[in-house]
């Protein structure tokens, strides 16, 4: 057959009619169906294209559409027929070209066509058949060329295509403006009124009234589905009329899934269910009224136990995001034995894995023993393939709502018990800092250990804590006759050739602290490093050990063994690293929110517990205890090497490289669930300003969408501000702007030139913006700098006091004590001088003076004050306009916990300014 269409097509058969040509090139096209190569009878295909018959147009389009690729040598006489078949008004042929630039969507198409199709989309006399072609071919070449889509003054009439009175345009219009909508929210933000209206229209309709697009009894419901998606593109309306009315379609969409149904058949189920559940994520979306979430929380409740599977996975992923709101946890809380059934009966494993999740994200302080024990008990028979989630989602529950540390180090060493192959180093590296931390709970701890290691079969891992914690504290438990030095010894030396590499060193360096802890067990111990086994070990990180261990035994004097290996010094407060990890798990925007503050779209938060519950909390766990993102060597000795690596901390702490610890009281995950709420967005922040008087570099300001960080540099009168804007959550943050506001009379004294920041972040990333700053002469008001952007579609603003000081121009100023007090006696004109007694604010630690009065900007003079217990300093502050020389003198009252600070400089404004700023610092 391909013989006998290549003898009529290709060799030339000039008699060949209109027929002819589509019935062999139909031809060509079943063959090419059939797997063959076709590499004629194109120019036949393109030539049917200038045909007015509709089948032989048709088959044309057809085969250019399947064979015709972007680099074809024809592509230019097929974009004329494409173009012709456009500007002919024929509704049919119209269809026929925007079909087939839809369905070849290249680049080359785009670049020809992405004019004339707008135009026809909003021209009056277009035909409804051909507006729908055109919006969904429209939308097609936005998601392939999207640069390529204009932008401008056809928007607004696009807009109004939701008013047209075909709904079949209505439809397809809302899938291209969503789309638009999502890259350019204000361009499109009038859609807004009129998709409410339109919805509106829809709901409240009788199944009669819209016949043609009535389907099994539900009015519409793919064009109230895209209505309902394209008002997630925004945060609710600021216009109480628009809000009321929206609340009444969604209160209706509520009512009508309550009633009985019209039909048995599953279409119809399938429709009314799919409006609702897109009007219960818009609910979610805007979090704003708490009648909505609780109902919707109470419908998605009776998904629970539906028959249907998919309806049961969708109640339960829905909840999950419910939880994380303020008004509805308390309502979701109430559904917590129906999910723990489904985690316990359910043979779906998706819906197992939802139903944990929805577990994770409902708890609080209330149920989070309860969780935690269902949690336990479904891991001992939980699918392989989640196992690692729910450690380390029990991991973060144990340790966030922690208010009794035994019940923590029992609940991980349970979870190691069980599920030991899927507890990561995270999850015991974490354990291990907790103990450290907490004096109260390292006794226990240690006891506790022990007798778990009694077990005959232990998890290497339960071997790596044990021989962690009873090295630093098994001391602790010496006492007990059963639980002696050489029974300790004894009960890990009987794992230790059943361990790998990395635990067997882990605990040739408990064995050394050991030896420091227990002189009577030394000579064992040193036995055990002598042997053959241990000095010849084909190991070099083990040889190594034991040969320095060994020498360090013998060599060492029984102090310098104990400053060697002494215990562990707490670690600084990080962000918890399991979190992090169950974030890359899970990946960006999966992670239920579990935080105690309930927040809502447009960033506030809002608090689901008393505020005595959360001033009486525990300290912060889940904070990530490692200075960096290696572990902290196995024991405090220059000799002891690590055994394993850490994942990597914080994203914005370690690209700032920032170490400022969270304040008391906060929450148990700070950083990402921080329960910091910031004011309201017109307000200046001055929470942290006066922490940066004597400091250069930390977190200026955060709340739980983003993190400011400060770098900074001064010399003389100049200096350069690093500013580091990070996302901290998984959403893009649109038309980001910073900018830096003066004071009319601070900008003749203090020039800040801004660099421009990105205008996109993504989520989870981090931007920088340089600030050039010069002091010009003394001043006393500090910049601020605001910032806008939109998230979720709202516009977040936020302005925060930038801490640019007149103390930051300092150079400090060695000087003897005769020079000194030459200097102090010519500065002392009454207004040259400025002195405040007050009470101390903080521990009049001498080290800690010293710091700050170094980091105020002052030389410290050491022996030049007769009083041993003043500090001494002095300076000069560079301007443009003149240097101005300051000198300090701090005098302590120990016994009455008061402080006297004196100033002298040249100028009254200077003095008292660098006054009311050092004084607030003790």
């Amino acid at each position: 057959m391909c013989a006998c269409v290549f003898a009529h097509v290709w060799i030339g058969d000039k008699a060949l009619d209109g027929y002819s040509k589509k019935k062999y090139v139909c031809k060509l096209l079943f063959i090419f169906l059939l797997g063959h190569d076709i590499d004629f009878g194109h120019m036949e295909a393109v030539n049917l294209l200038s045909s007015n018959k509709y089948t032989e147009k048709q088959i044309g389009y057809l085969f250019i559409s399947v064979l015709v690729n972007s680099n074809s040598d024809l592509i230019r006489l097929i974009n004329n027929g494409i173009k012709n078949d456009l500007g002919s008004r024929n509704p049919t042929f119209m269809n026929l070209a925007l079909h087939c630039i839809a369905n070849v969507g290249s680049r080359e198409m785009a670049e020809a066509f992405t004019s004339d199709i707008p135009r026809i989309l909003v021209a009056g006399d277009t035909m409804d058949s051909v507006k729908q072609s055109a919006a969904l071919c429209l939308l097609r070449l936005n998601r392939t060329c999207p640069d390529l889509v204009p932008m401008g003054e056809w928007t607004a009439r696009v807009v109004h295509l939701l008013n047209d009175q075909h709904l079949g345009v209505v439809t397809a219009a809302a899938s291209l403006i969503t789309t638009l909508a999502q890259k350019s929210p204000d361009e499109f933000k009038t859609s807004i009124s009129l998709a409410i209206a339109r919805l509106s229209r829809i709901v409240t309709s009788a199944s009669i009234d819209l016949q043609d697009y009535t389907y099994y009894f539900v009015a519409a419901p793919w064009l109230s589905v895209k209505l309902l998606r394209l008002l997630q593109c925004y945060p609710p309306p600021e216009d109480a009329a628009l809000r009321s009315r929206l609340t009444e379609c969604l209160e209706t969409i509520l009512n009508k899934a309550q009633e009985p149904p019209k039909s048995k058949k599953v279409q119809h189920s399938n429709a009314k269910n799919a409006v609702l559940f897109e009007a219960i994520s818009l609910i979610i979306h805007h979090d704003s009224e708490p009648t909505l979430l609780v109902r919707a929380s109470n419908q998605l409740g009776q998904f629970l136990q539906h028959r249907e599977t998919n309806l049961r996975y969708l109640a339960l992923e829905s909840m999950c995001t419910l939880a994380s709101s303020e008004f509805s946890h308390e309502a979701v809380k109430t559904h917590i034995d129906t999910v723990i059934n489904a985690l316990k009966t359910e043979r779906d494993v998706s819906v197992r894995q939802r139903a944990v999740d929805l577990l994770y994200a409902m708890c609080d302080r209330s149920n989070a023993k309860q969780i935690v024990t269902e949690m336990l008990s479904y891991l001992e028979n939980a699918d392989y393939s989640i196992r690692e989630e729910i450690v380390l989602k029990v991991a973060i529950l144990a340790e966030k709502y922690a208010v009794d540390y035994t019940w923590y180090v029992d609940t991980i060493l349970n979870l190691i018990r069980i599920a030991g192959d899927y507890v990561s180093e995270e999850v015991w590296y974490r354990v291990i800092q907790i103990v450290i931390n907490r004096d109260d709970v390292q006794g226990y701890a240690a006891k506790t250990v022990f007798e778990a290691l009694q077990a005959p079969a232990c998890h290497e891992n339960l071997v790596k804590v044990g021989g962690y914690i009873l090295g630093e504290f098994g001391n602790l438990i010496a006492g007990d006759s059963r639980s002696s030095p050489l029974v300790q010894f004894n009960l890990l030396h009987s794992k230790f050739h059943l361990c790998s590499v990395p635990t067997r060193a882990l605990l040739l360096s408990a064995y050394i602290k050991f030896i420091n802890l227990f002189p009577e067990v030394k000579a064992t111990i040193q036995d055990v490093l002598r042997s053959d086994s241990q000095l010849r070990n084909a190991d070099v990180e083990l040889q190594q050990r034991a040969v320095e261990y060994l020498r360090l035994s013998c060599i060492a004097s029984t102090d310098i063994l104990a400053t060697v290996l002494e215990e562990m010094p707490p670690f600084p407060e990080r962000e918890s690293s399991i979190l992090a990890k169950l974030k890359r798990k899970k990946g960006p925007g999966h992670l239920p929110d579990i935080d105690d503050a309930r927040r809502n779209v447009n960033g506030s938060t809002e608090h689901s517990e008393s505020s005595e519950a959360t001033s009486t909390s525990s300290p912060s766990l889940v904070t990530d205890l490692l200075p960096t993102n290696r572990p902290r060597p196995v024991f405090s000795s220059p000799i002891i090497h690590s055994a394993g690596t850490m994942s990597s901390a914080h994203p914005f702490t370690d690209l700032l490289n920032l170490n400022s610890a969270p304040s008391a009281g906060g929450s148990l995950l700070i950083d990402v669930f921080s329960d910091n709420s910031t004011p309201a967005p017109t307000d200046v922040c001055e929470e942290n300003f006066s922490r940066f008087v004597c400091k250069n570099n930390g977190v200026l300001y955060e709340n739980q969408l983003l993190q400011i960080g400060l770098k900074s540099e001064y010399r003389q009168n100049l200096g350069r501000m690093y500013v580091f804007f990070g996302n901290k959550t998984s959403t893009q943050f649109l038309s980001f702007s910073s900018a830096v506001t003066s004071q009319d009379s601070l900008k003749t004294q203090l020039n800040v030139h801004t660099k421009k920041v990105d205008p996109v972040i993504e989520g989870g990333a981090q931007v920088q913006q340089i600030l050039n700053i010069e002091c010009v002469s003394d001043f006393t008001d500090t910049p601020v700098l605001d910032i806008q952007f939109r998230y979720g579609g709202a516009l977040q603003k936020i302005a925060v006091k930038l801490p640019v000081m007149l103390n930051k121009f300092f150079q400090p100023t060695e000087m003897t004590s005769q020079d000194f007090f030459q200097r102090w006696k010519q500065l002392g004109a009454p207004q040259q001088e400025v002195q405040k007694i007050f009470k101390a604010k903080h521990s009049m630690d001498i080290d800690v003076t010293k710091a700050k009065i170094l980091g105020f900007g002052v030389a410290l003079l050491d022996r030049v004050d007769p009083n041993p217990e003043n500090f001494v300093g002095a300076g000069v502050i560079h301007t443009k306009n003149t240097q101005v020389g300051c000198l300090l003198r701090l005098e302590p009252n120990t016994q009455a916990e008061m402080y006297r600070l004196t100033l002298r400089t040249s100028r009254d404004s200077v003095s008292q300014r660098l006054c009311d700023l050092l004084s607030e610092q003790f």
